[in-house]
């Protein structure tokens, strides 16, 4: 069986069908899946539609691109507490995206740091965003220390340079949808190169979705499409390549259980 690494399943294409897409997964092999939090105000939304599912893991964080507010930006002490509940297994997303966001983004790494320190005091892995924004996300990784907590650059398609630097810091690389896109050789490349134990696939869904599913809405069932493709040019068989991403993902989320779909 499959996890999907990293989705949005509290959004409304998403969340307000939420039984049909988890029975969708099912049918595709896909048995457990971390929904990641994008900003504190949905947060208490994103618990209680995913409470009923044992099999939905949760994190607590800001995106890089939420919108800064200084009234409403967390103490590290409020990231910690809202870190604390047993149903979160990370903390995340975060990180740096210099392409949406512009002008004096300061604000996007003080924000990152306080994140770091927050997995770093709780123990539980970060979930890591970087776009356009290679050389600042992995400084600041280096210099706050983001090696004691681990975690996962999700989503990933920046260079082997950046991937090999990330690697030594003791994180995983997570593939998305966009490795079977046409246009992603030097992605397939990368995704050939990442070591079996530090290898995740999701489907940051409702977005990105992969081939043969392009036009339709992004979800978990389809996390398969991705694997499969990554199974095939590692050239091992998908049910290998599902047991190895599994295990991978709760070696890393150790607070996640393994619970039957």
């Amino acid at each position: 069986m499959l996890v999907d690494s990293h989705c949005h399943v509290d959004f409304p294409e998403l969340g307000d069908s939420l039984f049909d897409v988890l029975g969708r997964a099912d049918a595709a092999g896909v048995s457990h899946l971390l929904c990641v939090c994008v900003n504190l105000e949905d947060y208490p939304n994103m618990l209680s539609l995913t409470e009923p599912y044992p099999n939905i893991f949760v994190t607590v964080g800001i995106h890089p691109n939420t919108a800064f507010v200084p009234a409403q930006e967390p103490e590290l002490a409020d990231l910690v507490e809202l870190a604390s509940d047993p149903r979160v297994v990370g903390i995340g997303e975060t990180g740096l995206d210099y392409f949406r966001s512009s002008g004096d983004l300061g604000w996007q790494r003080h924000r990152f740091a306080k994140h770091i320190a927050a997995a770093n005091s709780i123990g539980k892995p970060l979930v890591i965003h970087t776009r356009d924004a290679r050389k600042d996300t992995i400084d600041l990784m280096r210099s706050e220390n983001a090696a004691n907590a681990g975690g996962v650059m999700h989503c990933f398609s920046e260079d082997w340079t950046t991937a090999k630097a990330a690697l030594d810091l003791g994180f995983y690389i997570s593939f998305s949808g966009i490795v079977t896109f046409k246009n992603a050789q030097a992605l397939r490349e990368i995704a050939l190169k990442v070591p079996d134990d530090r290898i995740l696939v999701e489907t940051d869904a409702p977005y990105l979705t992969p081939e043969p599913h392009r036009g339709k809405t992004n979800e978990p069932a389809f996390v398969s499409s991705t694997a499969e493709r990554i199974a095939d040019l590692r050239g091992v068989s998908i049910e290998a390549f599902a047991e190895l991403t599994s295990n991978n993902f709760f070696g890393l989320f150790q607070w996640a259980c393994r619970h039957p779909a």
